[in-house]
């Protein structure tokens, strides 16, 4: 058997978490992730993509020193399938992650992030996928910063199936992330940072 099952054409997690060693003793540039059964591949941050992250880790460092925004932590998620997602940054208090491995829990995370790359993959992965597993999870908050309509998309009151609540608003205004994070985000810098 390779790394899909022959017979059903299914990747397992083993197989998928045997794809990622492999990833990381060739030094290849992948970023993995296995949500909803399926296997995905992130593409590799831009400068502008690391300069968003930088932005909103001072922003989340300065409403709570004891916070710490994560760059792509690999997260367990979701219930059923038993996912792997490597959000761009997960927003913890600091000590979280202490002795966890490649993949770790979703307890304790007040907010996972993604920014849109631009990929192929985009628009299901950090759309739809994305949204479910981690209101699956139960992560109260997930920002997604959408550089291709200009707009940031705060979901938030998770269900264990989706969550409940999305705020739409584009790059230039304000907007309130709410508890557990409560950080109110001035969006008008993200305009300089749209390739």
């Amino acid at each position: 058997m390779g790394l899909v099952d022959d017979r059903s054409g299914v990747l397992t997690q083993d197989d998928f978490e045997e794809l990622s060693r492999h990833a990381i003793r060739t030094n290849e540039a992948l970023r993995l992730e296995f949500i909803g059964g399926k296997l995905g591949v992130k593409a590799v941050p831009d400068g502008d993509h690391g300069r968003i992250i930088a932005w909103l880790a001072r922003l989340c460092m300065q409403a709570d020193a004891g916070w710490w925004l994560f760059p792509e932590q690999g997260l367990h998620v979701e219930t059923y399938l038993k996912g792997n997602a490597r959000p761009d940054a997960s927003l913890v208090p600091i000590e979280t992650f202490v002795g966890q491995g490649e993949w770790a829990s979703t307890d304790g995370v007040l907010m996972t992030v993604e920014v849109t790359s631009g990929d192929s993959d985009t628009d299901r992965r950090d759309r739809v996928d994305k949204p479910r597993a981690y209101a699956e999870s139960r992560i109260p908050v997930y920002l997604l910063i959408d550089r291709e309509s200009c707009e940031v998309l705060v979901y938030s009151q998770p269900d264990g199936v989706r969550y409940e609540r999305l705020d739409r608003v584009p790059f230039g205004k304000a907007v309130r992330l709410p508890e557990p994070v409560n950080v109110e985000l001035d969006t008008e810098p993200l305009k300089n940072w749209v390739h």
